[in-house]
């Protein structure tokens, strides 16, 4: 059997009861490695509370290596752990594909992650529209492709959630090409450079998806003992220090109902300019009045 286990947020004990009871019984265990980390437990400390070895699962091992996380799990039980839920933020079919292929059975463990906790923040989730990824630019790389999805969701009224980029074991340019090992220290964008790059992108687009004005959230450290949430405009957010990762963004939709404003406004440095900017922005991509047709005589 093949376990893919959701390991939620931030601590080691966030694990559910029949996932903890799932890894007790595999004869190998995996922690994949490379799109989130558990902000609250280190690799020993998990070893520790699973009481088995954990071997780390790099985007290497996982997109072209996997045949070793599949080795043997049509005979003994294999756990491969993600943060969060395995089907949450990044999915992970690709794996339950190729194990079905091999007549492999497949159980999935669900847990929490970013894609439902976001409400802590105080926006619903039914008002959430499709979810996009920010990616660190580069000098000859700066994709915009989420760019027409804010859009969309504006255009209805629905709140984005926007996944801020993690850079674990990447290779720089350089050394990839000359086939070097060496891989880059972890990085992990923060508030200000999604918001920077929000504003670059909208700059040169030029079609107002959003603005500097667009209200929007920030969430620090989800799910970890120094949760904490930010409201403010895109351009406040760009100037903020909203501290150590993991971070996430939420930029608002026009239909923000009053409990969610009341929700945001514990958030605020100044409530009064994030309810105006709430308020303007009611009426951003606001539909025209329905007018009824003009019947023509006989």
């Amino acid at each position: 059997m093949l376990y893919l286990i959701g390991l939620g947020l931030s601590y080691t004990s966030d694990i559910t009861v029949r996932g903890l009871e799932s890894i007790k019984k595999c004869s190998r265990v995996y922690l994949e490695h490379y799109t989130s980390i558990l902000m609250a437990a280190s690799l020993e400390e998990l070893e520790e509370y699973y009481g088995k070895k954990v071997y780390l699962a790099d985007r290497e091992m996982v997109e072209s290596g996997c045949e070793e996380i599949l080795r043997d799990a049509d005979k003994e039980d294999v756990a491969f752990l993600v943060v969060g839920d395995p089907f949450g933020a990044t999915t992970h079919t690709d794996l339950v594909l190729r194990a079905k292929k091999q007549a492999i059975e497949v159980e999935v463990i669900h847990n929490a992650s970013v894609m439902n906790a976001v409400g802590s923040c105080g926006l619903q989730l039914y008002n959430f529209g499709q979810t996009v990824s920010m990616v660190f630019f580069t000098d000859s790389w700066r994709p915009d492709s989420w760019y027409n999805k804010i859009w969309e969701n504006r255009k209805i009224g629905l709140h984005t959630l926007v996944l801020l980029d993690i850079k674990v074991k990447e290779q720089s340019i350089e050394n990839m090409a000359r086939g070097r090992l060496i891989y880059e220290p972890p990085r992990y964008m923060s508030i200000s450079q999604c918001c920077e790059q929000l504003l670059e992108i909208e700059e040169l687009r030029g079609t107002k998806a959003y603005t500097p004005n667009t209200p929007a959230v920030a969430i620090s450290r989800l799910g970890a003992p120094t949760q904490s949430f930010k409201s403010g405009t895109i351009e406040e957010l760009s100037r903020s220090d909203c501290g150590e990762p993991l971070h996430s963004l939420v930029i608002l939709g026009r239909q923000c109902h009053d409990l969610e404003l009341e929700y945001l406004l514990e958030f605020a440095e100044d409530k009064l300019e994030f309810q105006k900017a709430v308020s303007q922005d009611q009426e951003y991509f606001k539909p025209e009045p329905w007018v009824p047709p003009i019947e023509e005589e006989d």
